[in-house]
Formats: structure tokens, sequence, C-alpha cells
């Protein structure tokens, strides 16, 4: 047989075997089943793998007798101005029950100082809270007494003025039954404000909105659930949306015990906000025996690295394994 026929017949046999192999789910290039790769590829490196937390914290309590003796619940870190900035929930039950904003800042995202103008905002219950700047004014949506979100707004980062409890509508343009609305975590582009919260960390709903002052739910049943496995079997909150490498990303924090004694960090991803996938490789962040309820996780890039910041029950950091490439 001529030898042209020959490379002919070699090239027709493995273009066949490769469109059956990818036909049936199967990487050609030897790299298991394409579903499970690119399931992978939706979660890169520098977002899930990260290194040991800071042995001591970086910021945490301020002491005995001070008004934020005890950190609480999800802090806001930020990179703005040239600086770092960080926004937390401090109280101290020995003195009343008011959980209260302080705010600190910092030249590295290491070493903190604290504002000497703490609390922020004298007698208003802020906890939990996240910002997202739009335009140059800085919106807060936090939560106040009974896990019922609220929003403030700032032009400055330290003097808020608070906007009153945030409406939030059922599908049908009802308001959504009594009860906790918390972790408010938000999110805004092309025009669109989107609400992600919880009630009682049984569930994420989201809402949204064009003025961030009504918001009707997307749907009136969660878009991010707990379960079915176990990690996230009891509890489930949304800590921080981000997006990168056109795809958005939700750090949240779950429980697999009933009463909550453990904490760990997880990610899920979207295309559009709307629907979500859990990550495989859950959690980010095990549990840590020494520090079971070690939550409340944020990404912030530093330029070099990202940086995964735990603000409950104080500050600690972990350095993402690879270093981030500049495009």
């Amino acid at each position: 047989m001529p030898k042209r026929s020959i490379i002919v017949r070699t090239l027709c046999h493995a273009l066949a075997t490769i469109v059956i192999l990818t036909l049936v789910g199967i990487d050609p290039a030897g790299g298991g089943r394409l579903g499970a790769r690119a399931h992978e590829t939706n979660f890169p490196s520098e977002l899930v793998d990260f290194g040991p937390a800071s042995g001591s914290p970086l910021f945490a309590g301020g002491g005995e007798g001070a008004w934020d003796r005890d950190l609480r619940e999800r802090g806001w870190i930020a990179r703005d101005g040239g600086r770092w900035h960080l926004w937390y929930t401090g109280s101290n039950s020995d003195r009343d029950d008011v959980r209260r904003l302080g705010y600190a800042t910092s030249a590295d995202g290491l070493n903190w100082n604290r504002s000497d103008r703490n609390p922020l905002v004298a007698n208003a219950w802020i906890e939990d809270m996240c910002i997202v700047k739009r335009c140059g004014r800085y919106h807060m949506f936090a939560e106040g007494i009974g896990d019922i979100a609220h929003a403030l707004t700032s032009v400055d980062r330290i003097h808020w003025q608070q906007q009153g409890p945030l409406d939030i509508r059922l599908t049908t343009g009802a308001t959504i039954p009594e009860g906790p609305r918390g972790t408010p975590t938000v999110w805004h582009e092309k025009g669109i404000w989107y609400l992600f919260y919880e009630r009682r960390d049984r569930g994420v709903w989201l809402a949204t909105s064009r003025d961030a002052q009504i918001f009707t739910n997307f749907s009136d049943e969660p878009v991010l659930a707990c379960g079915p496995d176990l990690y996230d079997r009891h509890a489930i909150a949304v800590d921080q949306i981000i997006k990168h490498c056109g795809r958005y990303y939700a750090y949240y924090h779950a429980s697999a015990l009933e009463d909550w004694g453990q904490w760990s960090t997880c990610i899920a991803t979207s295309r559009d906000l709307l629907h979500w996938e859990k990550y495989g490789g859950n959690p980010v962040v095990p549990v840590d025996p020494n520090h079971p309820k070690c939550s409340s996780a944020m990404l912030v890039d530093d330029g070099m690295h990202h940086r995964l910041y735990t603000t409950h029950p104080d500050v600690r950091v972990r350095f993402s394994v690879v270093r981030l490439l500049r495009r």
C-alpha cells in the first residue's frame, strides 16, 4: 500500500477515535471526563488554594473595658485611595447590647490602626456589613436589630447617614414574610443592584433593584441552598461576591452542625448571578480545630496575591498559593 494512503487512513482513524471519545465525554488528551475537567477550570487555583492562616490575629477586640471588646460577624476590607480600610462590628455585653460600627486603616493590610472617631455611629446597631463604592459614594448594607438588613451611605468612609431598613418584596410584589433577612451582600452592575440575603442561615435568596430602594426577589426560593453535602447542610450565608475572568464567585460560610458550633469557608460560581454551582472541592477553608468559629471571609487583591481574610471572631489572613498573573 502506498505510504500516502497509510498516512491518510491513520489520520482518519485517529480523528474518528477523537470524535467518539468526545461524544461519550472522555477527554482525548487523557485528562479524564470533560465535564469534570471543565468543572475544575471554573474554580482557578488563585481562588481556592491558600496557605495557612496568620498565626496570631492581625486585628482583635479592643480590650476588657472597650466598647469593641468583642468583634462579631463579617467586617469589610477594601483597598481604596492608596490605603487599606477595615469596617468592623464591635460590642461589649457588659456595657450594653448594641453592636456598633468601628473603623481602622492600614498601609499594608497587615498592621491596623483604630480610628479615634470610633464608634462611627454611636447608638445604631450595625453588624455584618458589606460596602459598595459607587460614583464616589459608599453604600453600606448591614444587619440591624433582629437581623433586619438596612442601608447607610457615606462620602468619606467615616460619617454615615442611615437610610432605613431594606424593602424586600416577593416576586408578586408583596413584602416578604416577617423575620430575619440578614448577611446582606450586594453587587452592582449595569444599573442593577443584586442583593443576596439569608433567612436564619437556611438558604440564600437574591433580590434585585434599579434604585437600591425596593428589592424584588428573583425567585421566592433560595438561589443557594443548604446541602446536600455535609459541610453546608445546616447553615449557609454569602459573605462576598467577586468577578474573576468573566465569571462571578460567591464566598460563603457554612456549617455542618445543627448548633452552628463550627464554620468553614466555601465558594460557588455563576455566569449570571442567578444560577450557582458549588465547588466540588469545598470547603476552601475547612473548620480550624483551634478556631472552630473562624468565619466571614472575603477576598482582596494586594497586587501580587489574593488575600483571603476572615473577620470573625478576629481578623486573620491567608495568601493565595499562586501569584496573580497580570494581563
